[in-house]
């Protein structure tokens, strides 16, 4: 056999191994008292992908709990350095992978981290990860820079022409009706971009959108944390573990996790979980 054809074999056999290996993916099961949540790990998030399956093909998450329970908002567990007896200036961060595709929507994994004072990079924590579970957001709501239209709305109240503005802003602040004091500010929102010639927006798809109306999730987290998997299967698990009675946000109860991890045709992951792989361009 010639050495061409030889090299050309060699080729076409690495060609053949990397289709099958697309052609599979993991799926991540997450067992406690309250039932089983069936999970997939993204493409686009390698590093937080192979180092989770990593940690659950060693067991290393088994035994570790839901450690932060916050109805309305998420359930936080995984903490295997913890666990281990680590201290944690040791923990092992990974660097984020936030993509512009991954939002908070209900259901979607996460990576804990630090906060950006002592982490500016938004490494994550190599080990503890968060499921969202949120609520339902209208379009206004979910499109508004609210850290800058609190900026702006102070400058506006300013204005001559706001005097009305500024005594309704006072007054529903100090009767502590801030639900009310957000739907002003809102109905307000385009008037104060387009006086100040500022950008008060957030930049969502209409997907996007329509999935934070209609399954809701924590929207204001989102390109802060890296979100690297989503549940397909087992979402009222997760409302059941969000609705635990807590102490400081730790389950009375503790909520404990066993995690194990099969392959399977990425075609039965469609069939079974209703799971739709986004097409590679």
């Amino acid at each position: 056999m010639s050495k061409k054809i030889r090299i050309l074999l060699f080729s076409l056999s690495l060609i053949s191994f990397w289709a099958c290996g697309k052609d599979k993916d993991y799926v991540v099961t997450l067992s406690t008292r309250h039932g089983e949540i069936k999970a997939i790990l993204f493409d686009d998030t390698p590093e937080h992908k192979s180092n989770f399956l990593a940690l659950a093909e060693a067991g290393r998450f088994d035994s570790t709990q839901f450690h932060r329970v916050i109805e309305g908002f998420m359930i936080q567990g995984g903490d295997v350095f913890g666990k281990e007896g680590l201290p944690a200036q040791e923990w092992p961060t990974l660097p984020a992978e936030i993509r512009s595709n991954r939002v908070h929507v209900k259901g979607m994994i996460a990576a804990a981290r630090q906060g950006d004072a002592i982490n500016p990079q938004k490494r994550s924590n190599g080990s503890q990860f968060y499921i969202v579970q949120g609520r339902t957001y209208e379009a206004l709501e979910l499109t508004t820079n609210f850290t800058a239209l609190q900026k702006a709305v102070f400058q506006f109240m300013q204005l001559e022409s706001q005097k009305q503005m500024k005594e309704d802003y006072n007054r529903l602040f100090a009767e502590g009706k801030m639900d009310s004091l957000t739907q002003l500010l809102l109905s307000k929102r385009d008037e104060i971009a387009k006086t100040l010639a500022l950008k008060l927006t957030k930049d969502y798809s209409p997907t996007q959108i329509k999935a934070y109306a209609e399954l809701g999730g924590t929207p204001h987290l989102d390109f802060e944390y890296t979100v690297f998997g989503q549940v397909i299967q087992g979402l009222e698990v997760v409302d059941q573990i969000a609705a635990e009675k807590t102490a400081g946000e730790i389950p009375l109860e503790p909520v404990y996790l066993q995690v194990t991890v099969e392959k399977m045709s990425r075609k039965k992951i469609e069939k079974e979980f209703g799971y739709v792989y986004p097409v590679v361009q």
